[in-house]
């Protein structure tokens, strides 16, 4: 099977150009040969780049607001038009695909970073909410649940995802893991930095392969209609951030290095007899987990701030 992560920029802070900028790249990746495509931690519609640029953490401050109202505005929901686009391409093409979104429950006012996962014949079968926002994106995220902690069947494959640095997270990873994964979905906003580890150490404990995702910023591709833009990138570098989407393989050798600022699709072949054949030494949920000693216990209930009992 071919995999592809999609290093790309989103349009970001318009839900409808970036929703067409997937349907563009879903149909690069399969004219590629790629069965499965991967975006970056909320790509539709962008990452909120801006909090650590502009003292985001400032109590009540109207600037800060108002960025919120805006990305709240932009994000999406699961049954909206934009990911209706999505499903759509991805059936067309054929092609499962991973895409981190920025959540918006019908009628929220709280936005969570969601991994969605569509596939090609029964649109979206999974939406992973990040269990916990790191450093500055809890001023933007609320926290998530376990509900998303699931593998899914792609064209022969056992495909499971985790956002950003929950794939840091022991627990989450060994959630994903007992799924009997062969692939392992890691999206991140887009860095070197952040994927040139964690990505050859997933795959060695795992033994699995590891997609990770990253994307591309720029400051062309931000709205000029963002609140915050001109104060987020006063001094800041032409590439906000520089992609990093990598491959490895089950023994944690490089398919692909970490690719730094190229908007490009990363593509590998995965074969399911690999994973299997390292698995002989170790499996982390299998012949090496030692339930008697060690137990994980995983609440995979929706949580909701109500629960509503009708006659």
């Amino acid at each position: 099977m071919r995999v592809a992560a999609a290093q790309t920029a989103p349009a970001w802070g318009d839900k409808a150009a970036t929703a067409e900028r997937v349907v563009d790249w879903i149909g690069r990746a399969a004219g590629e040969g790629a069965e499965l495509v991967a975006f970056g931690e909320t790509f539709l519609p962008g990452y909120p780049f801006w909090v650590s640029r502009t003292d985001g953490a400032r109590f009540d401050a109207p600037d800060q607001k108002e960025a919120y109202a805006f990305y709240l505005e932009a994000a999406v929901e699961l049954d909206g038009q934009e990911l209706a686009r999505v499903v759509e391409a991805a059936r067309d093409h054929g092609v499962f695909v991973y895409l981190g979104t920025a959540e918006r429950p019908r009628g929220g006012g709280t936005i969570y970073a969601t991994l969605v996962a569509i596939d090609p014949k029964h649109g979206v079968v999974g939406a992973h909410r990040k269990v916990m926002p790191t450093y500055e994106e809890r001023l933007v995220w609320g926290q998530g649940d376990g509900h998303g902690l699931r593998a899914y069947a792609a064209n022969g494959l056992r495909v499971g995802g985790l956002n950003c640095q929950e794939n840091w997270l022991p627990q989450a990873r060994q959630a994903i893991y007992a799924e009997g994964i062969d692939l392992h979905v890691a999206v991140w906003p887009g860095a070197v930095w952040l994927t040139r580890d964690i990505t050859r150490f997933v795959a060695l404990e795992g033994r699995c392969y590891v997609l990770s995702a990253g994307s591309i910023l720029r400051a062309a591709d931000i709205t000029t209609s963002f609140p915050l833009r001109d104060a987020a990138l006063a001094g800041a570098p032409e590439l906000l951030y520089d992609g990093g989407s990598a491959v490895a393989a089950p023994n944690g050798t490089w398919l692909v290095e970490p690719v730094a600022g190229e908007e490009r699709l990363v593509i590998a072949d995965v074969e399911p007899s690999v994973v299997r054949e390292e698995r002989q030494i170790f499996d982390p949920a299998g012949h090496y987990a030692r339930p008697d000693v060690f137990s994980l216990t995983v609440d995979r209930r929706r949580r909701s701030a109500v629960r509503h009992i009708d006659t």
